[in-house]
């Protein structure tokens, strides 16, 4: 007898063939047959009518976190993934010895928008080196499978101390880390994870340490890869890194380089396309260089008394640690809304907000008579005060004592432009930040948006080539055997959903559920009926099942 059989779904199995109507029997967890089946299951589901494919593989999450309190993974398993990849930007826990624990957590809590005292409350921090680290993880019984890179920012403090984030490391301190990757390599990291973007500043405003890191530095530890002939290297890349430099790390070390972000961007309309231009030169010349891209705007919650989207401009240098008194007086200064002005009217690459004000939103209003502008841009509301939009926007937050709530569409916003991006060869398509910004965003959902937006409304993808997308490709350009196929034999990590309504919820909620009471953004499922990891549900396309083990498993082989 099958455990489970889900009878007449139209299957498409990952590879992107077309679409084929048959049953899928789920024996031990694994696929163990497709076609017409007659034999008993202790549970059969009906798929008349729905799409059977591989759970979603999510190469760009932050959960390392979360998961040693929450092996659920909420809210991305309730949206059909079913494996992740964590530890990206070089924002791993581990290996992290006691001493400096609270470094790590203070300068997360910052670069991803999580609150310090839920990291504090919640981690679990039973282990020291990287292996101890993924046996915590495998002892929660995660509900999904998870694969985790070694991070650069980790190790660095690991090694350095708070000087992470002020100098450039020793020849002595260099070779520490290198023996630290090194060593988590060997207990199963999926590769190195990095980080030099101007945008991940740590705790006081510091930058993340990664990004004081030079290019020697970065050649001795993504050397580690190539000798040992297994692993990926993930940079999410800062305003002066060449595709050319990530290509020289690849032919070096024979290993796929995977680098964030490629967006559309209207100030540089060129940089996205171009940068996805040279991965195709140097896939041509032998090298795997692959930019990880967004299916949906990048789009951030904010208030002024905690804009992340433009921390990092210049002009907020002086605003690091500043109370709310300090924060209000700033923003009513006419002189720094001058430099504020100045800023916007220069912008640099690498930065998230270049002052397009129609795209700002008053998501929510913190006093009554301003919420008639509720849904409106901050470009209207300056049109009907007939004032300047810095004016207008910070004259708001002001009289609201910094409680308005904004909604900025950063980048990605032109979706005609951003299309042949999604299609692209060597783009792979990611970046949900799972378990991170849980105070600004929740993209988690990426995958449901691809298969009901960019599939059902713009037919830019068929079902099959969106699927395969998702998950067929990222597993194997991270070198993630068996997953992301619907093969007999091969796990069964499978989603089932209805392709004339799926989708996320259009809009985040607010949920209470963090360590010590804080809130965090999640999304909900929208025409899913079943999520299932190594064949147990652990969602029913309404609420999460909840099985005694969480069927999740910890990868630590990966293929050459």
């Amino acid at each position: 007898m099958h455990d489970l059989i889900i009878k007449g779904a139209r299957v498409a199995d990952g590879s992107g063939s077309p679409l084929v109507t048959a049953d899928v029997a789920v024996a031990g967890g694994k696929v163990a047959a497709i076609g017409r089946i007659a034999e008993p299951a202790a549970r059969t589901v009906d798929g008349d009518g729905l799409v059977l494919a591989p759970g979603i593989v999510d190469v760009h999450t932050h959960y390392d976190a979360q998961l040693t309190w929450d092996p659920t993974a909420s809210p991305s398993t309730a949206l059909g993934v079913t494996t992740v990849v964590m530890g990206n930007c070089g924002f791993s826990i581990a290996p992290c010895p006691p001493a400096a624990r609270d470094l790590v957590a203070r300068n997360l809590s910052e670069v991803e928008g999580m609150s310090l005292a839920s990291l504090r409350t919640g981690i679990d921090w039973r282990f020291e080196r990287f292996g101890e680290y993924l046996d915590l993880v495998q002892s929660k019984h995660p509900h999904l499978n998870v694969a985790a890179f070694v991070g650069h920012s980790t190790v660095r403090s690991a090694v350095m101390g708070e000087d992470a984030s002020r100098r450039a490391a020793t020849a002595d301190e260099i070779a520490a880390m290198r023996g630290l990757v090194a060593e988590s390599l060997a207990a199963g990291a999926v590769g190195f994870a990095s980080s030099h973007s101007e945008n991940h500043n740590g705790y006081g405003g510091v930058p993340m340490p990664s990004r004081l890191a030079g290019q020697d530095e970065i050649r001795t530890l993504v050397g580690v890869l190539g000798e040992a002939g297994r692993g990926v290297y993930q940079m999410t890349a800062g305003p002066n890194t060449s595709v050319a430099f990530l290509e020289s790390l690849g032919r070096d070390t024979g290993r796929p380089i995977i680098f964030s972000s490629v967006f559309q961007n209207d100030t540089f309309p060129e940089r996205g396309p171009g940068q996805l231009r040279d991965c195709a030169a140097a896939r041509g010349r032998g090298v795997e260089v692959y930019g990880q891209t967004s299916c949906q705007p990048l789009t951030m919650e904010f208030t002024l008394a905690n804009a992340y989207p433009l921390s990092s401009l210049d002009v907020w240098e002086d605003l690091r640690g500043a109370d709310g008194a300090a924060l209000m007086a700033h923003f009513a200064d006419p002189a720094f809304r001058t430099r504020f002005r100045a800023t916007l009217g220069t912008p640099k690459k690498g930065k998230l907000f270049y002052g397009n004000w129609s795209r700002v939103q008053i998501a929510t209003a913190a006093t009554p008579e301003h919420a008639p502008f509720e849904g409106r841009s901050i470009a209207d509301l300056a049109a009907a005060r007939g004032v300047d939009a810095v004016d207008a926007f910070f004259d708001l937050g002001v009289a609201e004592r910094l409680e308005t709530l904004f909604s900025a569409q950063l980048i990605n916003a032109d979706e005609d432009q951003l299309e042949p991006m999604l299609r692209h060869d060597q783009g792979v398509i990611a970046l949900s930040d799972a378990g991170a910004h849980l105070s600004f965003l929740c993209d988690a959902g990426f995958g449901l948006h691809l298969l009901g937006h960019w599939v059902r409304e713009r037919k830019t993808f068929t079902i099959e080539e969106a699927v395969r997308q998702l998950t067929a490709k990222p597993a194997a350009i991270y070198r993630i055997p068996g997953r992301g196929r619907i093969a007999v034999g091969g796990p069964a990590d499978l989603m089932l959903f209805d392709p004339a309504t799926v989708g996320p919820s259009k809009r985040p909620r607010r949920v209470h559920d963090l360590p010590g009471g804080d809130s965090r953004m999640v999304r909900d499922p929208v025409g899913m009926h079943g999520v299932w990891v190594n064949g147990t549900l652990v969602h029913d396309g309404r609420d999460y099942a909840r099985p005694e083990r969480g069927p999740g498993t910890v990868l630590r082989d990966f293929a050459a």
